[in-house]
């Protein structure tokens, strides 16, 4: 069996979502916590496929799909084409809650009607963003870092100053890995429950000597 990097399809999409579901709690499969297997995909993994496609990347085993990394290259951007362009054909099955949310899918409803919250001003000089999600079988086998490494070569060409994650703090797994990277902690205020780990990838102006 061969096993590939390659650019996303259209037709990746349905395994693109049942590898988010399997891997988006923290690793483990979010379906039995979350119940909608429609919500983690949507806010995770699909709406990078569909508004940048040249920034997602799919582990091919040779006949499915083991894994994935999407990405934006700008994150204010994108927050604001996540409202135009992916929330309008969602919110009619996902309506705002107007109240709190009460279980762990609404707070994903939340999420989805609130990209803004990916604008935040101490990830300034890390504008892009990615998530990036492996079966179990495919882990510790260099898969994530060779992903990760497609897409810091093309932000890189694509002029891209930095790049950050955000993981779940509880997460300490993907702490080792981003840790392994050279990722280092970004200072937010009021994370909640997620670290954020970024990298320089070049310079700015303002940066250079």
């Amino acid at each position: 069996m061969t096993i590939t990097i390659r650019g996303y399809r259209p037709t990746d999409q349905e395994d693109l979502y049942e590898v988010c579901n399997r891997t988006a709690d923290a690793g483990e499969d979010a379906r039995p916590r979350i119940g909608d297997p429609l919500l983690m995909p949507i806010l995770f993994a699909g709406p990078y496929a569909a508004l940048e496609p040249e920034l997602a990347y799919v582990l091919d085993d040779g006949g499915s799909t083991a894994g994935y990394l999407v990405a934006t290259a700008d994150t204010v951007q994108f927050a604001h084409r996540f409202r135009a362009e992916w929330l309008p054909g969602l919110a009619g099955r996902y309506p705002p809650l107007g109240r709190p949310a009460r279980t762990p899918a609404e707070e994903l409803v939340g999420l989805l009607h609130d990209p803004q919250r990916m604008v935040l001003p101490a990830l300034d000089r890390y504008p892009a963003h990615f998530h990036i999600d492996l079966l179990p079988d495919y882990r510790g086998r260099g898969y994530g870092r060779a992903l990760v490494g497609h897409l810091t070569a093309d932000l890189r060409t694509a002029g891209v100053t930095g790049v950050h994650v955000g993981m779940v703090t509880a997460n300490t797994a993907a702490r080792q890995f981003y840790d392994r990277l050279g990722f280092h902690v970004i200072p937010v205020p009021d994370p909640g429950p997620l670290t954020y780990l970024g990298t320089r990838l070049q310079p700015r102006e303002e940066d250079t000597p």
